[in-house]
């Protein structure tokens, strides 16, 4: 197909394309003539894969490069992927952001032994929970052990889906593509629902009641 047969169906502009060939994350067509290059399905999907990683997933072109040269390479052992994956997706700290205090690090590990997960020292999550804890310090908030052990028990069951998701797969490329998207997309999953979950609950915490219920009612 033509590049602007691709971009109708990847729903992609053409500079857009142009970039992520350029930056190495989508592959040159195939020169049929001088002034003509043909592009095929695996084209689509790899778009459509970039884009679920930047767009949607929130990922830089550095990290986004990364995870799918994990996905390219032939022959990845699925243990050493998955780590390799997740330091990528982990590595999403701000320019000169602070690093997380020991105290909320020790933290972060005492509630990890607890729950009983065994978890390799370098695994980003660490840093980004305990980063949490440090940021929930600011207002004067320390969440007690039942928080935490409420957020462990939820996390334990979606990671439980996210891994019975991956079995699903037919091939080992399949399941490396799901480990990639699945994980980004899972956050932003997490949130949203989270989010509903949150509303729902807060109706018997705070009931509303009065205008507030007549304007809500009316949305």
């Amino acid at each position: 197909m033509k590049i602007s047969e691709l971009c109708r169906r990847a729903d992609v502009a053409a500079t857009t394309l142009k970039y992520y060939i350029r930056e190495g994350l989508v592959a040159e067509g195939l020169r049929s003539a001088p002034n003509r290059t043909d592009y095929d399905e695996d084209h689509v999907h790899r778009i459509r894969l970039v884009r679920a990683l930047i767009e949607t997933g929130g990922l830089s072109i550095a990290s986004a490069r990364h995870v799918l040269a994990v996905i390219d390479a032939e022959g990845t052992d699925l243990a050493f992927a998955f780590e390799a994956i997740q330091n990528a997706l982990g590595a999403t700290g701000r320019a000169g952001e602070r690093s997380a205090s020991t105290k909320a690090q020790e933290r972060v590990m005492a509630l990890v032994n607890g729950s009983g997960w065994a978890v390799t020292p370098g695994n980003p999550g660490i840093e980004l929970a305990a980063r949490a804890l440090d940021g929930l310090s600011t207002i004067g908030f320390t969440p007690s052990d039942e928080f935490l052990a409420g957020y462990a028990t939820a996390c334990l069951g979606i990671a439980q889906a996210d891994l019975g998701a991956l079995t699903t797969r037919d091939s080992p490329e399949l399941v490396l593509e799901l480990m990639v998207v699945g994980t980004v997309m899972g956050d932003v999953l997490m949130s949203g629902l989270r989010r509903l979950a949150q509303e729902s609950t807060a109706a018997t915490v705070f009931p509303v009641s009065g205008r507030n219920s007549n304007e809500k009612r009316e949305q």
